[in-house]
């Protein structure tokens, strides 16, 4: 279906494998590259667990091309604590272990959930917060010439970055009061276009500053060819503005794991 790479977003596919199971599970279907979601409890796990994550992986034969920042109790609705003033502690801890965690398997990209909105603050409160720990993040991050990416969100009312231009703004923004420049926008089709935005505008205006790529159909959010998105469209117009980046399957299966990806070896 493309000439970009896929990899697999192993916090929302293979749940049905303990997650020490799951990289070897995607390189079984064919897969040669992995991203996580923060995949433990803590912000700042064990040795052992941080161990025992990075084993899974390299015994597994794949690479780990993306992780999340530590984002709360996403279960329970948290999308991200780094604009919530009282747990900047807790975010740039994990900032830490996190980029430890890229260092030892060369992974480079590490998205940033905002954070939702909290009625006791006022707005400009969480985005000084925010924009200070993503300065925080962005130089931990320079350190192994990584990546921080910004991503919209759909389905999650108070969470306050919706389209790209939400998403830009953010960037800009810590661009300018940090002086880093390594800032990129985490680019969900499922996301923009459930949220009513334009990716065809987005790609044609900022395409340069795409830092990663994610998919999943709409509506519904299952794998390629179950709702309307055309991805073939998209890939293209993000091959002629320069992304050479991995894809990142990051949708529910609408039924076995192994199954979803059909399509994507055609």
């Amino acid at each position: 279906m493309s000439s970009f790479r896929y990899d697999v977003n192993l916090s929302i596919l293979f749940t049905e494998l303990d997650i020490a199971q799951r990289p070897a599970a995607a390189k079984e279907a064919g897969f040669d590259a992995v991203e996580f979601w923060w995949p433990f409890a803590d912000p700042v796990p064990s040795d052992g667990e941080v161990d025992k994550f990075v084993r899974a992986i390299e015994e597994a034969g794949v690479s780990l091309v993306g992780l999340n920042f530590f984002a709360g109790d996403m279960p329970a609705g948290d999308r991200g604590v780094l604009s919530h003033p009282g747990r900047s502690r807790e975010f740039t801890d994990n900032v830490d272990v996190a980029v430890g965690i890229g260092a030892r398997l060369g992974c480079t990209a590490f998205n940033a959930l905002y954070g939702n909105r909290l009625d006791e603050l006022e707005p400009s409160a969480q985005d000084a917060a925010a924009t200070e720990n993503l300065v925080h993040a962005a130089k931990a991050a320079a350190r192994i010439d990584g990546t921080v990416l910004i991503e919209p969100v759909s389905g999650t009312p108070a969470y306050p970055l919706k389209r790209a231009s939400d998403a830009f703004a953010v960037i800009d923004r810590v661009h300018s009061a940090g002086g880093v420049d390594n800032l990129r926008l985490l680019l969900d089709l499922y996301h923009l276009v459930t949220n009513g935005d334009d990716p065809d505008a987005v790609i044609d205006s900022r395409g340069g500053e795409v830092g990663h790529v994610q998919i999943a159909d709409a509506p519904g959010r299952h794998e390629p060819g179950t709702g309307g998105i055309d991805f073939e469209h998209y890939f293209a117009k993000l091959r002629a503005a320069g992304y050479s980046g991995d894809i990142g399957l990051e949708y529910k299966a609408s039924g076995a794991t192994t199954d979803s990806f059909t399509w994507a070896f055609q």
